[in-house]
């Protein structure tokens, strides 16, 4: 949006005769592309020049153009900042959104203040799904829905309703491709899974949230919280972007305690988050009404990245025994003065506060979405490990002394979960249990419903030593046995070429769990809703999904458990040594086993349908 610097000219004789200036005049405008045109009767039969100048630096500075025709009928007008007026009577307002149509920027203003700026495809067409702003806050004031431009004649505005419930083309988590045991927000697109936190009797599940699309745009963090961490329920909004185009991207959460930030107000534990701000750096927020609204820090940002870029704070105590502590934060830093690769990695800064923050080192060789902890190594038998994740789940173990991690190994990262749809991993800061609990996002989309992407299921952290070190292992939470419906089992059983092992189980959820005795088999194949999950003994190896990694034979026994809900599958593979997210093709029922060159024996089968978290079993 600046004038002769990112523009489109028609130029005759060299000379600019019309002109026109995209809209958008700070970082993080939208991409959205606007009909313009000009009159150019007066041209008629003279050749013209279209000149396209992008001459502007800094910034988000680019343009884009499509569509350049000519015609004799000028395209439809656009009205600049139409709005409605309202009497806020009901709990939500619900905006009716197609995924094709323009996205405009909207404001919802309430007393003369703009209570929520942000992006949407509002139509006044027939709907994809309907997003909803929960305005219970504001009921019986007036307020008034703004849009930046829409089309001459349009009707999206008077399109938005009231309702006490959210407006919905289905009944809410009765969807066809609803996960029924891992979250999903009710309306839009959520990733990363941010401050994960434990705090008076709740889990508390933040998360990257387009309250209003479909795809990843628009950042504000969704709030969810559990008692048990299988039946979830969603909150309102937590974070919302300081300013328009200021998204809120990751960050982390953690109860302070004992007060050091001085933020606490009555009874409850103050609630001490950070995210990286679009425009600013890392920010401070802190929320005293167990965790529901948040307060911004009047210093913010409290870390900038000045020589290059960086993004997704985690935030951990560091105290041992004995002595005094201080809080750490863990962020991912990119310095593109440096080798390429050391360019990426995490930086280590602390605080006494959660207010002042002091750089104390850097670890190259990690990008995105940092996650750092302390656990005991086979239950403590000896000793404890740090464990420092990345995006892709990889991680190297080490030692921490509150303000540089050093790696048993350097360099040699171990692999996480070994599958294709899991991302940006985040555990919970506190337990009540001392429980170390991982949730990852799962890239796993859900075309034509009214929300996108999900998270995986809890899994609880551990180490345990084996014969090639000590190995992080990943295992589902004991509390989704909350959910175990129906069951089928069987024990010491043979499988042999061509005559199949089949269960009784039905639904399109199971929890699946089976050791297999290798024996002299080439391979056992476990097909679950007619996705097979392959273990080629001969080779040493699992598949699943088009997704192969290596698969050690421990006594001659190979333990597996899969999840499968809708439109996913999760394996486990001796206790936990391998994770596999994948997204699941289902084109069948039932469990079956089967094995190929010989026969195998079956210790253990247990199949347990899963009962929905969200209560809509039909």
């Amino acid at each position: 949006g600046w004038p002769g610097k990112t523009c489109m000219n028609l130029l005759i004789d060299g000379k600019v005769v019309r002109t026109a200036t995209g809209p958008n005049t700070q970082d993080g405008g939208s991409e959205a592309l606007e009909r313009m045109s000009w009159d150019v009767a007066e041209f008629a039969g003279t050749k013209a020049r279209i000149e396209i100048v992008d001459e502007a630096t800094g910034g988000w500075g680019h343009i884009n153009v499509d569509q350049i025709v000519m015609t004799d009928h000028p395209p439809p007008g656009v009205v600049e900042h139409p709005s409605l007026e309202l009497s806020l009577q009901k709990r939500y307002l619900n905006l009716p959104i197609r995924n094709d149509a323009p996205v405009r920027r909207l404001a919802l203003v309430v007393d003369g203040q703009v209570v929520n700026d942000f992006e949407a495809a509002i139509t006044e067409k027939e709907p994809d799904f309907w997003a909803f702003i929960d305005v219970s806050a504001w009921k019986g004031k007036r307020a008034e829905l703004r849009a930046d431009r829409l089309p001459a004649g349009g009707s999206a505005l008077e399109k938005a309703e009231q309702s006490d419930e959210p407006k919905s083309g289905e009944p809410l988590y009765r969807e066809k491709l609803r996960p029924q045991f891992h979250f999903t927000s009710r309306r839009g697109w959520i990733n990363d899974p941010n401050g994960m936190v434990y705090s008076n009797g709740e889990y508390h599940l933040y998360y990257q949230h387009n309250p209003f699309g479909w795809v990843s745009r628009n950042m504000h963090w969704g709030h969810a919280v559990s008692r048990d961490l299988v039946h979830w329920t969603e909150l309102p909004t937590a974070l919302t972007p300081h300013t328009f185009g200021d998204w809120v991207w990751s960050g982390s959460a953690v109860v302070d305690s004992a007060n050091t930030s001085g933020w606490r107000r009555g009874d409850d534990e103050a609630i001490v988050a950070a995210f990286t701000s679009t425009a600013r750096g890392e920010c401070i927020v802190y929320s005293n009404d167990r965790g529901r609204t948040f307060t911004e820090f009047a210093g913010n940002p409290v870390v900038t990245h000045a020589k290059g870029e960086g993004r997704d704070p985690r935030l951990l105590w560091y105290g041992p025994s004995g002595s005094g502590g201080h809080w750490v934060m863990a962020v991912y830093d990119e310095d593109r003065g440096l080798p390429e690769a050391e360019r990426r990695g995490v930086a280590f800064y602390t605080s006494p506060d959660l207010k002042q923050w002091t750089y104390r080192s850097r670890i190259g060789g990690f990008f995105e979405c940092p996650d750092m902890f302390e656990l005991p190594v086979d239950g403590r038998k000896n000793g404890t490990k740090w464990v420092l994740t990345a995006a892709n789940s990889e991680y190297l173990l080490g030692q921490f002394d509150g303000e540089k991690f050093t790696p048993d190994t350097p360099g040699a990262k171990l692999p996480g979960n070994r599958g294709d749809r899991f991302y940006a991993a985040q555990t919970f800061s506190q337990t009540p249990d001392g429980r170390r609990i991982q949730i990852g996002w799962g890239q796993i989309e859900t075309r034509g419903m009214p929300f996108n992407q999900m998270m995986s299921f809890p899994c609880e952290l551990t180490l345990r030593t084996t014969p090639e070190g000590v190995r992080m292992c990943s295992w589902p939470v004991k509390e989704i046995d909350l959910l175990h419906g129906k069951s089928w089992r069987l024990e010491s059983a043979e499988i042999t070429p061509g005559k199949p092992l089949r269960s009784d189980a039905e639904g399109d959820r199971l929890d699946v769990q089976v050791t297999i005795e290798a024996r002299t088999a080439v391979a056992v194949e476990l097909a679950i809703r007619g996705m097979r999950v392959r273990l080629d003994i001969a080779a040493g190896q699992i598949s699943c999904g088009g997704r192969s990694v290596p698969l050690v034979i421990r006594d001659g026994r190979i333990p597996v458990r899969v999840l499968v809900d809708r439109t996913s599958m999760e394996v486990f593979v001796n206790e936990g040594e391998i994770a596999m997210l994948m997204s699941g093709a289902f084109d069948g029922n039932g469990v079956t086993l089967s094995t190929e060159g010989a026969a195998a024996g079956v210790v253990e089968l247990n199949v347990h349908e899963v009962r929905s978290a969200w209560g809509v079993d039909r």
